[in-house]
């Protein structure tokens, strides 16, 4: 893994290609399908991150399902702050049904708990979170993803909708940052 990119003033290092998120985004997108054969499920991209893990999972779903997004923010820079700012809610109607998160990184847990919590507290009758990657040795609560591309370390990583303080997005791989 010699490819190295800068970023404002940090280096980060090629860590997932591309092709290995696309295959694990196929496997997530067949086990939603499987699990909502006859459901009717909301589902709701987290803004800014998730919109790459979104469009790639959603042009593998069924038309069918209706999709809008919402954003939330407890980033800056390369650390969580643990408080949930509530940005953009959730424009559809979501009582009575399921409703699948669709998030970019889960590492501390915190922002897709105090979510999950509201989409309960409105009524949905079953909510699921499905994240792209999984920082599970970050975890500081007890949600578990219901899907999950792909588990990583606690490094920090930039790429397919992921960024550092907004750069870095529009990679198609994902790239770790290289502390030094």
């Amino acid at each position: 893994m010699s490819e190295q990119i800068i970023l404002k003033d940090k280096t980060f290092e090629l860590y997932i290609p591309e092709h290995q998120i696309i295959d694990a985004i196929t496997t997530v997108a067949g086990n939603i399908v499987r699990d909502m054969k006859d459901l009717n499920p909301l589902f709701v991209g987290i803004l800014n991150g998730a919109y790459m893990f979104v469009a790639e999972l959603m042009s593998k779903l069924p038309p069918t399902y209706e999709l809008t997004f919402a954003a939330y923010s407890s980033y800056r820079g390369t650390k969580s702050g643990g408080r949930v700012k509530e940005l953009l809610p959730i424009p559809v109607e979501n009582r009575d049904r399921p409703v699948i998160l669709l998030e970019d990184v889960i590492d501390t847990g915190l922002t897709m708990q105090y979510v999950m919590g509201r989409l309960r507290e409105e009524g949905a009758n079953d909510v699921r979170l499905a994240t792209l990657f999984f920082k599970p040795t970050s975890l500081r609560c007890g949600i578990k993803p219901d899907y999950v591309g792909i588990e990583t370390g606690n490094d920090f990583i930039v790429g397919f909708g992921l960024d550092y303080d907004g750069y870095g997005r529009s990679l198609r791989s994902i790239y770790k940052i290289i502390e030094g």
